[in-house]
Formats: structure tokens, C-alpha cells, sequence
């Protein structure tokens, strides 16, 4: 790694290296905030895939990777597979994944919101115990009714959810997992990693994030009854405002590529039945990293070329009269979708 920015409160990561595997197109304007959260959490570093970005987020990406922050590689996805599974094949040879103690595959719009007071990973995994892998189930924010783009940290504006303990749908019990490299996972996924040695399973310590562990044979994507949120949750910002979601739409899906992200996918996750504020307390904190990274010349002008190349991807998708009908009916829908839809398994 090369020479960080001056003066970054980093959290101590005295569990050794933690990090984030991720996969990304046309998300630079949400590249920053995404990377401060997580540096205060006490990741160490990122290793980012990239592929046919027009917004950016590419260079955005290499040049956090010339400060020292994470790796950037390209991901050619030329054969229509899924870019995601392709990524995190890739990953597995990468040095700084070899070298991590802890891994994790997290996108973009997810942020792992630390509870019981907590503020660092560290003081999270003193609380749930040893382990070798710990699932953070989501909880769904919708685009509490805001339609416009703003260039403002997403942890800040979009603050209505689904409720604690009553997800709103199958897709609201999903989760991602922070697990050990140390040789038990052999394949990693997107939810989860997989492939344990044949007659290891039984011993692998798999924990929900109140300390409850739960044999590693009864665990799929989703969470399971009785799992605990007492130590952190994993907000997924999936829609943003229905501006943004015209440019996630029009860009597709890093894993379901064949899948469309219409009316279906907006039913299930624009979901804004509670008002959640408990992550405010982590965007405070992580603050000041990001005004570091944006003091950063190089990153700010890459940053503000992102969010102008956002404005007018989406006034372009407004203008074509073949989306007019589509952005009706989210307008029509921004709180609270009016005819239920019927969706298949994620």
C-alpha cells in the first residue's frame, strides 16, 4: 500500500486485515461515503472490481487505489455472466484477500450499522465471542418519498425502513457474512461463503449478531428464526430516490443480470413503514474521513465529474417516452406501493 491520507482517524483493527470484496458500475457518486463508513468501522482495505463505467466510478476507484485505500482491477464480463460471481472468483488470487484475516462481500448500497453502542468491528467481535463467520441481516430502506438526486451521504437522507422484527417480504430476511480466512471457506458467494472441506462443516462456528451460534448445515441466505439483531444490522439502501433508481435500472444487476429491476424490484425494496435514525450516530463519526477523501483534489474532482454524469443520466432516462409510464408509476409509489406484487424467489 502506498501512502494514506494524513490525519484519518482509522479505527485499530486488532483482529488483523478485514476486507471488503465488491463489484461496481456507475456508483461513483456513492463511492466516498461508502468507503469512509467502513474505514471508521475498522475495515483496512477494499478490493473493487470495476466494468464498463461511464460515470467514473473506475477512476474513482484507481485513484483510491494510488492513496492506498483499496485495489482496483477490472472485470470484463464480455460473456453476459453475472459480473458479481465473476468478481470474487477473481478475488480469491488477489494478495490483500490471501492476506486478510477477515472477509466480507458487500455492495455499495449496504452499510453494516453497529448497535448496543458499539462503534468499531473490534468492539463488535468482543461482544458476539470467537467465530468463524457472522451474518448481518438487512434491513430494507426505501426512498421515504424523495424523488430528486441530491449529492448528500446516504446514511443521512433516506431514514424510513421496514419494521424491526416484522420484515415486510422474503427478499427483508437476507444477509451478508463477515467470516475468517482461515482456510475453512474454499468458494465465496455474495450472501455467504461456501465450500467446506468435507468433514469440517460440523466444525465451523457460524453466529447471527447477538453471539448465537447455529450449525453451518441449517444456514442458507436468509436469517433464521430467532436471529439476533442486538449487536448490528445491515442497512441496504437499495432504491436511494426514485431519480437515482432510474440510473440503477437503466445500468442492470451485478447478479440477477437477466432480471429486470421494474415494478417487482421496486415493490420489495422501497420500503418505508418505520423511521430509523440509529445510524446517524456512525455518519457523524464518519464524517471527517470523508471530508479527508474529498480534500483529496484528484477524488473531488472525479467525485463532482460522477454526480454531474448522474444529473444527466437522469435527465436523459426522463426525457425517453418509452420510461414515462415506469417513472408514473414510482411517483404513484414512492411511500407506499398500492397493488401488491407478486414476486419470485430472489
Amino acid at each position: 500500500m502506498t501512502t494514506r491520507l494524513p490525519d484519518f482517524p482509522i479505527a485499530p483493527a486488532n483482529g488483523g486485515p478485514r476486507v471488503i470484496m465488491t463489484t461496481m458500475k456507475n456508483e461513483g457518486p456513492f463511492l466516498l461515503e461508502w468507503i469512509a463508513h467502513n474505514l471508521t468501522l475498522g475495515f483496512t482495505g477494499f478490493v473493487i472490481f470495476t466494468n464498463d463505467c461511464e460515470d467514473g466510478t473506475d477512476l474513482l476507484a484507481q485513484r483510491l487505489d494510488e492513496l492506498g485505500y483499496c485495489s482496483h482491477r477490472p472485470n470484463p464480463v464480455g460473456d453476459g455472466s453475472p459480473p458479481q460471481h465473476k468478481a470474487l472468483r477473481r478475488s480469491a488470487a488477489h494478495p490483500w484477500v490471501r492476506q486478510a484475516n477477515w472477509l466480507m462481500c458487500l455492495d455499495v448500497d449496504e452499510f453494516i450499522n453497529l448497535r448496543a453502542g458499539l462503534t468499531t468491528l473490534d468492539e463488535f467481535h468482543d461482544q458476539i465471542g470467537d467465530c468463524d463467520a457472522v451474518s448481518f441481516t438487512w434491513k430494507l430502506f426505501g426512498c421515504g418519498g424523495i424523488e430528486a438526486y441530491s449529492d448528500a451521504p446516504v446514511t443521512r437522507q433516506f431514514l424510513l425502513g421496514d419494521a424491526e422484527d416484522d420484515p415486510a417480504n422474503g427478499r427483508a430476511t437476507g444477509f451478508k457474512t463477515l467470516f475468517r480466512n482461515n482456510g475453512l471457506f474454499r468458494k465465496y458467494n455474495p450472501h455467504r461463503p461456501k465450500a467446506v472441506p468435507d468433514g469440517l462443516e460440523d466444525d465451523v462456528r457460524w453466529s447471527d449478531c447477538g453471539g448465537n451460534l447455529r450449525p453451518m448445515q441449517q444456514v442458507s441466505w436468509r436469517a433464521w428464526p430467532g436471529f439476533s439483531h442486538r449487536y448490528a444490522r445491515l442497512h441496504h439502501y437499495s432504491v436511494r430516490s426514485l431519480d437515482s433508481f432510474l440510473v440503477k435500472r437503466d445500468r442492470g444487476r451485478t447478479n440477477h443480470v437477466a432480471r429486470e429491476q421494474s415494478e417487482h424490484y421496486w415493490s420489495d425494496m422501497n420500503v418505508n413503514r418505520t423511521q430509523d435514525n440509529s445510524i446517524l450516530p456512525h455518519a457523524e463519526r464518519a464524517r471527517p474521513m470523508l471530508d479527508a477523501l474529498l480534500a483529496d483534489p484528484v477524488l473531488k474532482m472525479l467525485h463532482t465529474r460522477a454526480c454531474d454524469w448522474h444529473r444527466a443520466k437522469i435527465a436523459e432516462l426522463k426525457s425517453r417516452p418509452d420510461w414515462t409510464d415506469f417513472r408514473r408509476w414510482l411517483h404513484d409509489n414512492k411511500l407506499e406501493t398500492k397493488s401488491q406484487i407478486m414476486q419470485k424467489d430472489y
